[in-house]
């Protein structure tokens, strides 16, 4: 009997609805038809625009899971059936989710602006949130560093998109600067004339470009020395391990004398 009564039930819908159903069959046909038409033209036209691979899966998914939400609630209304309910689930859903995931939606946006508007690239030098290091991987929802110590650090997207970045390998070239101190008794004029000579001497350093070795400070105890060249940026931290070595080598060799410790 229960059978029997869903029949005539559906036969009953079948009757006054029968058009609206036809209708809503020949959209969802067309529609999925259509959707799988997008998806072909979404991959190509990525493809060629050279959107980053890490983002393609994304934006096609959510390119598609819209058109696919759009198509059932178009068939749902060809039929007649009420949306109130089906829209409030959504909504109840898109709150919480919302809620759950803020961290992870803030390190997401992160990534895609990250890889849109390009503040570094693969092989980039940067610094940021306190961290030095070479990117070695740039993920949607995070970027990983290898330090010069040889250390992987990874940084949320969130907090790296959100902060200061120093891209220090993005121009061709770096300027080297680092001071030290000399007793007021040293002869500044040989001082200079000596690293001058060391610059000279010292491959790694850009001679088309201006070089400066000069007193910037006097303390209560002493002189401040500096020196400013520029060299590349592979070549920084070489040559300043190697400029500072022979500057303390000569200027001692010199008799140039340096401030004692108090």
């Amino acid at each position: 009997m229960k059978l029997q009564k869903y029949y005539d039930e559906a036969y009953d819908y079948l009757l006054v609805n029968g058009t609206r159903v036809i209708a809503a069959i020949i959209i969802l046909l067309i529609g999925l038809k259509l959707i799988r038409y997008v998806r072909a033209r979404l991959i190509n036209r990525m493809k060629k625009r050279g959107v980053h691979s890490s983002l393609q899966p994304f934006f096609l998914s959510l390119s598609i899971t819209a058109l696919y939400a759009l198509l059932v609630i178009l068939v749902m209304n060809v039929i007649g059936w009420p949306l109130t309910a089906f829209t409030t689930i959504l909504g109840a859903f898109s709150v919480a989710a919302g809620l759950a995931l803020s961290g992870t939606f803030q390190n997401f946006a992160g990534g895609v602006l990250i890889l849109l508007l390009k503040p570094f690239d693969l092989g980039d030098s940067i610094v940021a949130q306190g961290q030095e290091g070479k990117v070695t991987s740039i993920q949607i929802f995070y970027t990983v560093l290898l330090t010069v110590d040889n250390k992987t650090i990874i940084i949320p997207n969130g907090k790296l998109f959100n902060e200061v970045i120093v891209n220090v390998s993005r121009e061709d070239k770096r300027r080297l600067d680092f001071e030290f101190k000399l007793a007021y008794a040293a002869d500044v004029e040989k001082a200079k004339e000596i690293i001058l000579d060391i610059i000279k001497s010292t491959p790694t350093i850009l001679v088309d470009y201006p070089v400066r070795a000069g007193v910037v400070g006097m303390d209560v105890d002493s002189i401040r020395f500096t020196v400013n060249v520029w060299v590349l940026p592979d070549d920084f931290l070489s040559t300043k391990i190697s400029l500072m070595e022979s500057i303390l080598k000569r200027l001692g060799a010199a008799g140039i004398n340096f401030p004692k410790p108090g």
